[in-house]
């Protein structure tokens, strides 16, 4: 994407089903959870650059013990930054000559010496980028079974309702926010269900301090996690540890945000990705499960593994930016489904370079299309292979060796036109120096292109706000003095805002939209504009279920294909001595590739949750009125 769109976060637990004497022995070293939770914070790096954090609870610690450890960091570097602190404190006592290496010993006095451990790495869609946003939070008290920590995955589009009802249970949150409210959601059941089991065992005569293992044994952290989680609206994976040691994940009942899990006898682990935990683990992809919609899994402080459900299931709405873009593409499926997109490309590149081969070079920009990339050759290919039996055919055996080596040495010319030199730093404020720096960005491979006669056809994943294109690679890729330049991208249109996670919630920044906005414009149809205008306010206080998603009827009047020409016109620099032009993926082929992950809201303005027509409608709302706010 050369549109750089920040996105969802990811997410880490590790529960150790052994005392750490068994991994010091088996592994050579207590500190095995801890080393695994640092590799898969670092292999989903991708996920979140924002900030990171971890937190460690120890459990059977004695009163007046530590037991809850926690690190955040916000600097740019901050999976080192939060390591290299748990690490330095190992050298500090190495330095004191303290027998640290002694599992018994460090989990008595080394933090972060624990069996139970959860690390975050964020991308802030809500709040500020402080620290006081940075995951895991906490909410403390001096029962064990009422701390408790929380690091997720997610947003939610109703968290004005959900502050509310917290206020009406005679709260008062500390902050507005989607953290803030999921952290005093489950907090307050969690109370709830200890306050009901110390009832419960208050009456059958046991004593206060009695209760409380009693309490940390029977606690139902499903119950807990049902009766928070009733009233969410939006995508979610979140993670949590309650202070006495149980520890559970939980995801919404679309699946719109991925988790997935891996258990044996000596640990659990749960990620944001599966191929992450198959590299970390060193285990084959059908060992690792993924935790399906509605659903939790929860590790007892006694270390039973449950599974069960939370919420029922929905249709199955997982988002599918995940699979284009975000996912790291180690995955088997993803990076099959990358390939499908591209190939699906083909007939239309086919009929856009009117099938002339000798006069066209392919190609990618960024290296994250590389396999789409390889998608779309595959299906030049095989166009090739049938024109080159059509060829032999035709030639009904009059077919001497010169002939045959003609045809079938006839390949798709592909060339790397692009490459990536360095990120430069934005220190200069000036927009047009600032510009001419990011034109720079990408170094071209010179004399591969035949000057005014080739076409250029470089394949992106998608295109968001086409800043970028205009901005920088158009430009650089007119250096090279091709005839034609053709993006294509493996991603449809991207139509509408998202709120379940990534970054893209104002329908101004969608090239798509401000193209069709344009369109209607050119066209005297301003009257489209102002109907979608009045229906969308007209419904602004409705409840979220009962709105409509009346921005469908801005596009309705164009096909795709005149957006898309649209699209090229805007984008197309005024120095630009090539033609322009830009082909978009369609949905039926979105679906024919990722037929498991049906999530399309950015392209069909078709939402899983109610609260996402809230936002779309919300967000309409907003451009027509210039205000530059978020939409939920």
């Amino acid at each position: 994407m050369s549109d750089q769109i920040k996105h969802e976060c990811g997410i880490a637990l590790i529960r150790l089903l052994k005392p750490l004497e068994y991994y010091q022995e088996k592994y050579g070293t207590w500190m095995y959870g801890l080393n695994k939770l640092y590799l898969l914070m670092e292999k989903q790096h991708n996920r979140g650059q924002d900030g990171a954090g971890i937190v460690n609870v120890k459990i059977d610690s004695q009163p007046g013990e530590e037991y809850i450890h926690r690190h955040r960091s916000i600097e740019p570097n901050s999976i080192k930054d939060i390591f290299d602190r748990v690490y330095k404190v190992l050298q500090d006592a190495d330095k004191n000559n303290e027998p640290w290496r002694d599992s018994a010993w460090a989990k008595k006095n080394i933090p972060f010496a624990g069996e139970v451990y959860l690390g975050h790495l964020r991308y802030g869609t809500f709040g500020h980028n402080s620290i006081e946003f940075a995951h895991p939070v906490m909410r403390q008290n001096n029962w064990k079974s009422r701390n408790l920590v929380l690091a997720g995955n997610f947003n939610l589009t109703n968290v004005d309702e959900l502050f509310n009802k917290l206020i009406s249970l005679g709260q008062h949150p500390k902050a507005y926010s989607d953290t803030v409210t999921i952290l005093e959601k489950l907090g307050h059941y969690l109370d709830e269900e200890n306050e009901l089991l110390f009832r419960q065992h208050k009456n059958e005569g046991y004593s206060n301090k009695d209760i409380s293992p009693l309490i940390e044994k029977e606690l139902d952290v499903f119950k807990v996690l049902q009766g928070s989680s009733k009233d969410f609206d939006g995508g979610y994976v979140v993670g949590g540890i309650i202070g006495h040691g149980d520890a559970f994940v939980t995801r919404d009942p679309w699946g719109i945000r991925p988790a997935f899990y891996y258990a044996n006898d000596e640990i659990v682990v749960v990620a944001s990705e599966r191929p992450v935990i198959q590299t970390v683990m060193n285990i084959r992809y059908n060992e690792v499960n993924e935790l399906e919609p509605g659903h939790a899994l929860v590790v007892k402080k006694s270390g039973e593994v449950q599974y069960g459900l939370v919420r029922v299931p929905m249709k199955r709405r997982s988002c599918s930016f995940e699979r284009i873009y975000f996912s790291r593409g180690s995955d088997r499926f993803i990076y099959q489904e990358r390939k499908e997109l591209g190939r699906l490309l083909a007939p239309k590149i086919l009929e856009a370079i009117q099938y002339d081969l000798k006069n066209t070079v392919f190609s990618y920009i960024p290296n994250t299309a590389e396999t789409a990339f390889y998608g779309m050759l595959d299906g030049i290919r095989a166009h090739l292979l049938n024109w080159k039996k059509e060829q032999i055919h035709k030639l009904n055996g009059n077919l001497d060796e010169k002939k045959l080596i003609e045809i079938i040495s006839v390949e798709p010319r592909v060339e790397k036109v692009a490459v990536k030199d360095v990120k430069l730093r934005t220190f200069i404020t000036d927009d047009s120096s600032r510009d001419d720096l990011v034109a720079h960005v990408y170094d071209v491979t010179y004399g591969i292109v035949n000057n005014q006669k080739d076409t250029l056809v470089v394949i992106d994943d998608s295109i968001v706000r086409g800043t970028t294109l205009k901005k920088s690679i158009l430009r650089i890729l007119d250096r090279l003095h091709p005839k034609k330049v053709i993006i294509v991208s493996s991603a449809p249109q991207i139509r509408y805002p998202d709120c379940y996670g990534i970054d893209m919630a104002k329908l101004g920044n969608f090239i798509a939209f401000t193209a069709t906005i344009e369109l209607l414009k050119d066209r005297g149809m301003q009257n489209v504009i102002d109907d979608v205008y009045k229906k969308c306010k007209a419904q602004e206080n409705l409840p979220k279920e009962e709105i409509v998603n009346y921005v469908k009827e801005i596009y309705k009047p164009f096909t795709d294909e005149e957006i898309s020409a649209k699209i090229a016109e805007l984008l197309t620099p005024e120095d630009m001595h090539a033609d322009v032009e830009i082909i978009y993926q369609n949905v039926p082929n979105l679906h024919k590739a990722c037929p498991n992950d049906t999530g399309d809201w950015y392209f069909t303005g078709d939402y899983p949750t109610p609260g996402g027509l809230k936002v779309v409608n919300t967000s309409f709302i907003n451009y027509v009125e210039g205000k530059n706010a978020r939409a939920y």
